[in-house]
């Protein structure tokens, strides 16, 4: 079989296409055979080896997959081959509470990840996936999907009426969207393309703001609101966090994910965000029990990821060059495997 190794942290012209050997699952292990996976930005920091003290080398890159079901061992019941199947971002978090053992069984970082055309998972790793979703959009689901829940659902626990604020148009971002139109909740989506924008708009955005032209953009979203935000989903970490901060009602809550705004000009008003009692909650995907309540929650509304540009196996290297513009509204994937293999 073949797949993507990373030698080292020397940028994606570092990975290589190698041939490894079939694997063959052991007690409570299934082999999957990979059919698409999808890009988080966590990927492109783990090809420049920028994404944690524990990341080895070779790495087979990319935590987010979904495939079919290719061979079980004996003692597995729950699965059967021929089922359509995702993996879990993190293979030994079954639920309850994080700590330390359980974050450091991540794919693509503290173990291989999936971009590969077959993988070992244990069984208990595995959800079903949506009769109602191809297998790119089922391989949207592990990190971003599962993180925009955690933020919006599970930690956020929005309800409807509440207000969220959502930055940009990566995976996350519009998950958060999602989620949060799905629970009711009115929703402020900032963008510095006014093209995105309108997309936005179509997704059911009910306020948007460019946040090039309006750079003091959480104060017109704290003043369209009767108190503030409920629940910002801060994407670009502390380079947008005192806008976010402004946002925020006395109270209310920044799910902190990302880090994609870079360093900020000025330094984060903590005291401000002291003095209105408002809650950083830091926020990373989740367990399986979460990937399965979310699954759930997709299947009984059929709702879809939002997909941008598919590539093909043998280009996956221009799928992260592709990322890195920053072009994309959505998810990257790349086609493991055709939808009919």
């Amino acid at each position: 079989m073949q797949a993507y190794e990373l030698q080292g942290p020397h940028g994606v012209e570092g990975m290589a296409l190698v041939e490894k050997p079939m694997p063959t699952p052991g007690p409570g292990e299934v082999l999957v055979r990979l059919k698409a996976a999808t890009l988080n930005y966590r990927d492109l920091l783990t090809v420049k080896g920028g994404y944690g003290s524990r990341q080895k080398f070779p790495l087979v890159p990319l935590s987010d997959g979904a495939g079919i079901v290719e061979k079980i061992a004996p003692d597995v019941t729950r699965l059967k081959a021929g089922d359509r199947v995702i993996g879990s971002f993190f293979e030994g978090w079954l639920g309850g509470e994080p700590d330390e053992t359980k974050m450091h069984t991540g794919l693509g970082g503290a173990l291989d990840g999936v971009l590969t055309q077959y993988r070992l998972f244990p069984a208990h790793a595995l959800v079903k996936t949506p009769d109602h979703l191809s297998d790119e959009e089922a391989a949207a689901l592990p990190c971003a999907g599962l993180t925009a829940w955690s933020a919006v659902v599970k930690l956020g626990n929005v309800k409807a009426g509440q207000t969220v604020l959502t930055q940009g148009t990566g995976g996350v971002s519009i998950f958060a969207l999602q989620f949060a139109k799905m629970s009711g909740a009115r929703v402020i989506a900032t963008s510095s393309s006014d093209a995105k924008i309108e997309r936005l708009k179509a997704l059911g955005a009910d306020l948007t703001i460019n946040y090039k032209t309006t750079p003091d953009w959480g104060k017109l979203a704290r003043q369209s609101t009767a108190r503030g935000v409920d629940l910002v989903v801060e994407v670009g970490g502390v380079g947008t966090l005192n806008e976010s901060i402004r946002a925020t009602k006395i109270g209310g809550t920044i799910a902190f994910i990302g880090v994609l705004a870079g360093e900020p000009e000025t330094p984060p008003r903590i005291p401000l965000m002291v003095m209105q009692q408002q809650r950083l909650q830091g926020t990373t995907v989740g367990s399986i029990e979460d990937l399965q309540a979310m699954v759930n929650a997709i299947a009984l509304n059929k709702m879809k990821p939002v997909m941008d540009k598919s590539f093909p196996f043998d280009r996956a290297k221009e799928a992260f060059a592709y990322m890195a513009s920053g072009q994309h509204f959505g998810k990257v994937s790349i086609a493991i495997g055709s939808q009919t293999d």
